[in-house]
């Protein structure tokens, strides 16, 4: 029986052994179970990833597809409206004054300086727009990003500067148009223009099409108006149409006057607010959505600059005709230092009081058209730059721009109203490099837009004439403060001590313009068609610029 149990109990450490080795096998196959299993997930969640980004890929397919079978005209009026709203600016004010001013000292002889001038804003502003739709950024995010910290804040000063000194004329147009009209003070003119421009710029709350639309509207009013103006003056059309196409200087100031009307036509915050209302639209990224979604705008701005340049057209001719054929020994005087003001006494005496009534209502437009328009480029300018919520750029970027200037319109009043839209034009010269340079470095730079850089004619096209512009606009700040010096009644010592400041700080001045011309652009844009293959896409944009600055 001992003999038995002891064979018992080998035979129970026999099984319990065994059992301990089929434990080990069980563990070990239960362990390489849960490998394979994780080897299967693995695999499943990299298949399902390609599937979802196949799906999400092909739905993307799908929705361009979806577009590209839709209309043409409905393709074009959903890209419709930007264009419209940055013309507006060439169309201010500003604008009307200096239009005036050549067609009473040179009758129809400056035109061609409007048609090569709009050509050229053609050019820039598709630059801006296009860079916004590539980008998926607008123009003040982008000096955010790149520039280091003390240039950026001061572009961002600067631009503001320019966003002030653009919206003085409206202020001003505005004021006055009201005080043609209605026969009220001056003072009564600008707190409506400030009132009226706040409560425009609430519609935005409603989407920026609505923005558009008044731009829109703002347009074909002033067209009208100017258009009856035509209509009464009667211009001889075959001198209006080799006024637009052969080139000439003569009579007194002929240079001087087709500076200023070609550099009335660049202002810098339209370069911000193109790149801007761009993105309100829904752009189709691949390369055939972004090709159509650019030659769009192109051809809406296009359309809308066109359509302004016929209005800039006509309140050239219309004064140069009256001036022209005046035989009245007032109208001769009003002719010889027309401005905003006394525009409305040469119409009258001329065509009657409707006429006048006419020209008030479309200086309405105008003034208050350019106050909004110049806000509300101030409200994406002040969000690029300091990043904030919109809900509070809302609220402060348009008492940035509208009580400084109406403060500036109320302090030098309705006789000094053509000395203070001289000194806004002045200081717009003098910031417009500083958004026209940054816009032609981004747009020049593989690195920031990718494959869709622009062709080296494009590039060396804009490059020069800005160059031009910059230089004339220099000479222009330069001989209008020297024209000032030399006329001052300020003491002797007094213009010295101003002389000592303004050069050196002119010598600053350029150095900043050539610090950003050749500033290499450092940020690289993760573009909206990039996919996998994002960083040998950005490898090569750097290897592209190395490339281009060697050959520089």
């Amino acid at each position: 029986m001992e003999e038995a149990g002891g064979r018992n109990v080998e035979r129970e450490e026999d099984q319990q052994h065994r059992g301990r080795g089929s434990g080990r096998v069980a563990a070990a196959a239960v362990v390489g179970g849960e490998i394979e299993i994780e080897m299967v997930l693995e695999a499943a969640a990299a298949a399902g990833g390609a599937a979802g980004a196949s799906s999400s890929g092909q739905q993307q397919d799908d929705a361009e597809g979806d577009l590209r079978q839709r209309p043409m005209w409905k393709r074009f009026l959903a890209h419709a409206g930007p264009g419209f709203l940055i013309s507006l600016a060439y169309l201010d004010p500003s604008n009307v004054q200096t239009d005036l001013q050549a067609g009473s000292s040179h009758k129809y002889e400056l035109l061609w300086v409007l048609f090569l001038g709009f050509i050229f804003v053609l050019i820039i502003q598709s630059l801006a727009a296009k860079l916004g739709i590539i980008t998926g950024r607008h123009l003040a995010e982008l000096c955010m990003r790149e520039y280091p910290k003390y240039v950026k804040y001061g572009l961002w000063f600067l631009i503001e500067v320019g966003v002030i000194a653009a919206t003085i004329p409206g202020v001003l147009g505005t004021a006055l148009a009201y005080t043609i009209l209605l026969h009220i003070p001056f003072w009564s003119g600008l707190l409506i223009c400030g009132a009226s421009t706040l409560l425009i710029l609430a519609l935005q709350s409603y989407g920026p099409r609505k923005m558009e639309l008044i731009g829109v509207i703002f347009i074909l009013f002033m067209a009208i108006c100017f258009f009856v103006e035509l209509r009464s003056a009667s211009p001889p059309m075959d001198e209006v149409i080799q006024g637009l196409f052969i080139p000439r200087l003569r009579g007194d100031y002929a240079m001087s006057d087709a500076i200023a009307v070609f550099s009335a036509l660049i202002v810098p915050h339209n370069l911000f607010l193109h790149s801007s209302l761009v993105l309100s639209r829904k752009i189709p990224y691949s390369p055939k959505g972004v090709k159509d979604t650019s030659k769009f705008f192109l051809i809406e701005n296009a359309f809308a600059l066109f359509l302004v340049l016929l209005v800039n057209v006509a309140i050239v001719s219309v004064t140069g005709t009256i001036c022209a054929d005046s035989h009245l020994d007032d109208d001769i005087n009003i002719c010889s230092g027309l401005g905003l003001n006394s525009t409305s006494v040469l119409l009258k005496n001329m065509f009657g009081k409707s006429s006048s009534k006419i020209y008030g209502l479309a200086l309405l437009a105008s003034g208050q058209s350019c106050t909004v328009a110049t806000s509300y480029s101030g409200q994406y300018i002040m969000q690029g730059f300091s990043g904030m919520r919109k809900c509070i750029i809302y609220i402060i970027a348009p008492c940035f721009t509208i009580i400084p200037s109406l403060i500036i319109s109320s302090i030098g009043g309705a006789p000094h109203v053509r000395q203070l839209i001289n000194i806004s034009a002045i200081i717009l010269a003098f910031v417009l490099p500083f958004a026209l340079i940054p816009l032609l470095k981004f747009s020049s730079t593989y690195g920031m837009i990718g494959t869709y850089k622009n062709s080296t004619c494009i590039v060396r096209v804009s490059w020069i004439l800005s160059m031009v512009i910059v230089g004339i606009n220099i000479y222009f700040f330069c001989t209008s403060f020297l024209s000032w010096l030399v006329h001052s009644e300020l003491p002797r010592i007094v213009n010295a001590i101003i002389s000592t400041l303004v050069f050196p700080f002119m010598a600053a001045y350029i150095t900043a313009l050539i610090y950003l011309v050749f500033k290499r652009v450092s940020v690289s844009v993760p573009f909206p068609t990039m996919s996998v293959s994002s960083e040998m896409e950005v490898e090569e944009a750097q290897m592209q610029d190395d490339k281009a600055d060697d050959v520089r």
